[in-house]
């Protein structure tokens, strides 16, 4: 269950949040984007939690060579038990589709098998270029992407959501804003006022299930 004061570091600023932070970074740069998931990444697994990564414009494999060359390390923990890096695709489309409730559970499963393993939080970072792909279901994303703020409630994942702004046009990165009560913003998290609750967004609370 989600408490008040289980509040982290995102690693990228000062100040520390709840557990459970639903973040989006909408991005065109690069570099500045890779500064900010490097130190997200970094501050998770070097203060003892469980931390997964999906990638989608690289191979997992980079991502474990990538956090080899910033020298980090779970503390007493391995690295690959610790931390996981998976293709995108594969993770929110297992089957080639993508069904909403299915990575809901996984994220569910995720924050349960993490505190079964006794790590005291745990984050996940997604690269959401894979629903470019016009897979089946990918037009329910966004359905997803606010019920992620039901889940956290219950299930303390603290996610971070990575969308290129060169890549998603309009109308898709101001549906990204409506589901996101946070928002990173040249390397800080500020309340996003253009966030809509589940409620509002589905448009009935009747579709808002934990």
């Amino acid at each position: 269950m989600k408490r008040e004061d289980d509040k982290i570091s995102l690693g990228f600023d000062n100040k520390a949040y709840p557990a459970g932070t639903h973040m989006c970074l909408i991005y065109n740069d690069e570099a500045e984007r890779l500064k900010i998931i490097s130190k997200y990444l970094e501050k998770g697994l070097k203060t003892g939690g469980r931390v997964a990564y999906f990638v989608d414009e690289i191979t997992p494999m980079e991502i474990y060579s990538w956090l080899d060359k910033l020298d980090v390390a779970p503390p007493e923990k391995n690295l690959y038990a610790a931390f996981t890096a998976a293709e995108a695709q594969k993770t929110y489309c297992p089957d080639g589709t993508f069904i909403p409730d299915r990575m809901l559970a996984t994220l569910r499963d995720f924050y349960d098998q993490s505190v079964n393993q006794g790590y005291p939080h745990c984050r996940v970072c997604g690269e959401m270029g894979w629903a470019l792909k016009n897979l089946p279901g990918s037009d329910r994303l966004m359905e997803y992407e606010s019920l992620v703020n039901v889940v956290v409630t219950t299930h303390p994942v603290t996610a971070v959501c990575q969308y290129d702004a060169n890549r998603f046009d309009g109308v898709t990165i101001l549906k990204c804003l409506e589901v996101h009560p946070y928002m990173i913003v040249h390397g800080q998290v500020v309340h996003n006022p253009y966030y809509i609750t589940p409620e509002e967004f589905l448009g009935s609370a009747q579709q808002v299930v934990k």
